[in-house]
């Protein structure tokens, strides 16, 4: 009969510890600056894009690169793209997006970029490791790559051109 109220005081302890872990946990669209990788030099990312030429990250160094991981067939990708075609067309941006296609053959990630735009290097082939380098979690995920090669840092949901071009400039 005494275990009820005991009970009862566990699960009300249990339910005030989840009710905090999500109400401090980060939310979309943050910077999130305790991934292993930030701070530290770009892990190596090569591989091959849906049309067959070679990406070499190191190729990038002396810029900005926004280094996106996502997927044609993930909702909050789709609805990120839009702003990442936005920011490469920023005249004179000192961005360069490269994106890195989780567990998409070349021919949806081609059919995706006619029908949604957006003409930089998208890595298809060889992300495994990537993945794994850059300790992705959730897509979309992107990372922001200063000119000296570190990573800058990772943001994680969706992001907006604007919100990228503001770190970059405040860090430049």
């Amino acid at each position: 009969m005494k275990k009820a109220p005991l009970i009862a005081g566990i699960v009300g302890v249990a339910m005030v510890a989840l009710i905090v872990l999500f109400a401090t946990a980060p939310r979309g669209k943050e910077a999130d600056t305790s991934g292993t990788v930030v701070g530290k030099l770009a892990p190596a990312l090569q591989g091959t894009t849906a049309d067959g030429a070679s990406v070499d990250l190191d190729k990038y160094r002396g810029k900005w690169v926004l280094l996106n991981f996502f997927a044609t067939w993930c909702p909050p990708c789709v609805a990120e793209h839009p702003e990442l075609v936005k920011l490469s067309q920023v005249p004179g941006t000192p961005v360069q997006v490269v994106s890195v296609a989780f567990d998409d053959p070349a021919a949806k990630v081609k059919e995706f970029f006619a029908k949604e735009g957006g003409d930089w290097p998208v890595v298809v082939d060889g992300t495994e490791q990537s993945t794994l380098d850059y300790a992705v979690v959730k897509l979309p995920e992107s990372y922001l790559i200063n000119p000296e090669g570190k990573v800058s840092q990772k943001l994680v949901g969706g992001i907006s051109a604007a919100e990228v071009q503001q770190i970059v400039d405040a860090e430049s």
